[in-house]
């Protein structure tokens, strides 16, 4: 029971690849900046205090490869269409 709710930020609240895979392009892009954006604010405030969750780097950091893997997918989709 202690895992159930292991995430309770609204923005990490989307990490499955099912869930990522069914937003639209635009949404998908919206959702890699503002995750990036917190990676980049987590590392900053990881490099001047301590994090209460360090996992949160390494988080966010697999959430960006999923996005960006479903980007080339889509972008693959596209460009090879016979395929």
């Amino acid at each position: 029971m202690p895992f159930q709710n292991r995430d309770l930020r609204p923005d990490m609240s989307i990490t499955k690849a099912e869930d990522l895979r069914e937003m639209s392009d635009e949404q998908l892009a919206l959702t890699l900046k503002e995750t990036c954006d917190g990676y980049f604010k987590l590392k900053i405030q990881a490099q001047t205090e301590r994090l209460g969750a360090p996992s949160e780097l390494s988080k966010r950091r697999r959430l960006i490869a999923r996005i960006l893997t479903i980007q080339n997918e889509r972008t693959r989709a596209v460009s090879a269409p016979g395929r």
